[in-house]
């Protein structure tokens, strides 16, 4: 294609990965939620064994009463020994003569089973249960363990430094309590603590009850609304510090506690600040705020990060940032609300957590603090991007390792981009209808289960879009694309512009990434318009007509793909490269150190190929000399460049171009 210096186009070439580092503007600590979150969960040693699907689950946990005697675990040696019993209400799903659950032959000791004609095997962390007939389905059983947990270290149950907590995802419930230790598989739960009276315990759902007998206290708290067994929670202190921040919800006028317990010395002034205006936010996105309380504790030295048991969040000591105050309290929505049925859908859980930092700060800061963050997230998957996908169907069966499941750069970074994603694919307004009829789908996921298939089939119900393309790039397929992208103009005449884009992948033998792309255009009259084209298959070329001349394209302006590597860079109309002279690629564009100019002849020529300032004046001549027909290539350093704005000139007696060159810092 020929260009002259009345009608020249500008050449820019955009870096998709690019260096974006968070704004000023929120207050970001040194480490975000997710951070957090996964260094706790990822560092973990205890062994899961199997997961939900395996074996087949024959009976339904509708209730764990837990007992717990833990008056001599709040002074030195710090012992986690106890004496407890666990009354299970079970409704049968299939006709059965014994049960399975899950207790850990390390740490508990079944001492007998309620009724008395009832009989237990206790062997390979398994507790069979022989029920002394058999039952049909439908009918509901209860039963008593009565068991000791000895005086072993895990990491499930703690008692140090006048604490007592625990700490069960994946599956650590197990350790010290016998149940069917599967996220699938909800129930509700009561905790019954025996403690001295210097001890401040809190737990899930609601206080029901704290008898004082002089030396000890014996708290009761009852969940109103099932839960999976890893988000059981005790924390406790002697001498806890205790404060309130009661939440109105503007929509039922319902009253909900959110409490915050921590240590002497800790300033939680901020949290107790924002959390009534991050639940109302979040209620007005996903539903309600679902639970009869909630709240924060901050446990002993030795626990990092937090973690997001239902209605009480254990936090590490002095770690009340707003970055991980955000994400482990979206959890409540996602996570333990609606939880992951299998643990190859924890990205359902991380994922929104993470993404819903980047949402807080949206609405506390700005859209462009939203944007950073996700950015930061993308980068930090790209540079460390281990290979496998966000969900595996294995992992459903099998647990993986922590550093799989809990991986920083995929469970939590990646699966992050992924919800900022779909949100692009959908629109706003769109995706968050979406949500919302997730969310509060009191049928199917409220305070129940859901896998990546019921989550995309929800969405695709109320989007009324087949959604299986986005699932199928980003979900189950690991890495992400590379473009390659190219545009070029075409004078039609009569004033008539039209501006061509190639949209190209190179991702060697993997499946072609399909999304919706965005592209901004710029035109000589310093307007511009943006357009938005679905892009299926590779090297799939679009073109849009103009009545006013192109100067510029820039690919996915607004970032609405950020899983993503690649150029987008000013070509030469295909259909006249071969027959014309003249600039054919600058890369990269804009450059820090160093920028090559490519160009070719079709004849042997003089070549002039100079740099220009914005004010028109010469900076450099970069070629000056007679040159044979055939591709050519000239580099320009930053040396002697001030950061701004240049432009390269090309002439060989026939052909003049100009195209623009940016020297970034």
């Amino acid at each position: 294609m020929r260009f002259d210096l009345k009608n020249s186009l500008l050449l820019m070439v955009f870096s998709l990965l690019g260096h974006c580092f968070l704004q000023a503007q929120p207050n970001y600590s040194l480490k975000r939620g997710a951070d957090y979150c996964s260094e706790r969960k990822s560092q973990l040693k205890y062994l899961p064994g199997k997961s939900a699907n395996s074996p087949i689950h024959s009976f339904d946990v509708l209730n764990y009463s837990l007992n717990l005697d833990l008056s001599n675990c709040y002074t030195y040696p710090y012992s986690p020994e106890f004496s407890a019993s666990n009354t299970i209400r079970f409704r049968v799903d299939s006709a059965l003569n014994q049960i399975q659950l899950d207790a850990s032959n390390n740490t508990l000791l079944i001492d007998s089973i309620s009724p008395s004609n009832f009989t237990f095997d206790h062997s390979g962390n398994r507790l069979t249960i022989y029920l002394g007939r058999a039952y049909s389905a439908s009918e509901v059983v209860e039963l008593t363990v009565f068991y000791h947990r000895n005086n072993t270290i895990d990491d499930a149950f703690f008692a140090r430094q006048s604490y007592v907590y625990t700490n069960c995802e994946p599956e650590g419930a197990r350790q010290w309590f016998p149940c069917w230790d599967k996220p699938s598989d909800k129930a509700t739960v009561s905790v019954t603590a025996k403690v001295p009276n210097t001890v401040l315990l809190g737990s899930n759902g609601s206080l029901q009850d704290s008898i004082n007998d002089g030396a000890y206290i014996t708290y009761k708290w009852v969940s109103r609304d099932p839960m999976s067994t890893y988000l059981v929670f005790i924390g406790s202190k002697v001498s806890y510090q205790l404060d309130l921040v009661n939440w109105t919800n503007p929509r039922t006028q319902e009253v909900i506690p959110i409490r915050f317990y921590y240590s002497a010395g800790e300033n939680i002034s901020a949290p107790k600040g924002y959390i009534a205006e991050m639940t109302t936010y979040f209620s007005e996105y996903f539903g309600d705020h679902p639970f009869e309380k909630n709240g924060f504790a901050s446990l002993a030295s030795g626990f990092g990060g937090g973690m997001e048991n239902q209605t009480l969040t254990a936090l590490c000591k002095n770690c009340w940032g707003e970055g991980l105050i955000a994400h482990e309290y979206a959890h409540q929505w996602f996570g333990d609300m609606v939880t992951c049925a299998t643990w190859a859908d924890i990205w359902l859980n991380e994922g929104f957590a993470t993404w819903s930092e980047a949402f807080w700060y949206e609405h506390k800061y700005s859209k462009d603090a939203y944007l950073n963050l996700l950015k930061n997230n993308a980068n930090s998957y790209r540079a460390y991007n281990p290979g496998w996908a966000i969900s595996n169907p294995d992992w459903a069966v099998t647990t993986p390792s922590f550093g799989v499941l809990f991986n920083l750069y995929m469970t939590y970074n990646k699966a992050s981009c992924v919800v900022h994603q779909l949100r692009y694919v959908l629109g706003d307004s769109l995706f968050f209808k979406c949500l919302k009829a997730y969310a509060t789908d009191t049928v199917n996921f409220k305070y129940k289960t859901a896998t990546t298939e019921d989550f995309k089939n929800k969405f695709e119900e109320v989007s009324g879009q087949q959604l299986d393309w986005f699932f199928d790039s980003w979900i189950y397929q690991p890495n992400h694309p590379t473009y390659q992208n190219e545009y070029w103009t075409t004078d039609l005449g009569n004033g008539m512009w039209r501006l061509h884009f190639l949209a190209a992948q190179t991702n060697g033998s993997q499946p072609y990434w399909q999304m919706p792309l965005e592209v901004k255009i710029s035109f000589a009259d310093q307007s511009d318009t943006l357009v938005r084209f679905f892009n299926s298959v590779n090297n799939e070329s679009f073109h849009f007509d103009f009545k006013k001349q192109p100067v510029s394209a820039v690919f996915d302006p607004n970032s609405g793909i950020l899983l993503k590597n690649g150029t987008t860079a000013l070509s030469v109309d295909p259909a006249l490269a071969a027959f014309t002279s003249g600039i054919t690629s600058v890369s990269p564009n804009p450059f820090s150190e160093s920028a090559t100019v490519k160009y070719t002849l079709s004849k042997k020529a003089h070549v002039k190929l100079s740099l220009y300032d914005l004010q028109g004046r010469l900076v450099k001549v970069l070629v000056d000399a007679d040159q044979p027909m055939g591709d050519h290539s000239v580099a320009i350093g930053n040396q002697s460049l001030v950061t701004g704005v240049y432009f390269c000139r090309f002439s060989d007696g026939e052909t003049n171009q100009t195209v623009k060159i940016i020297l970034a810092n």
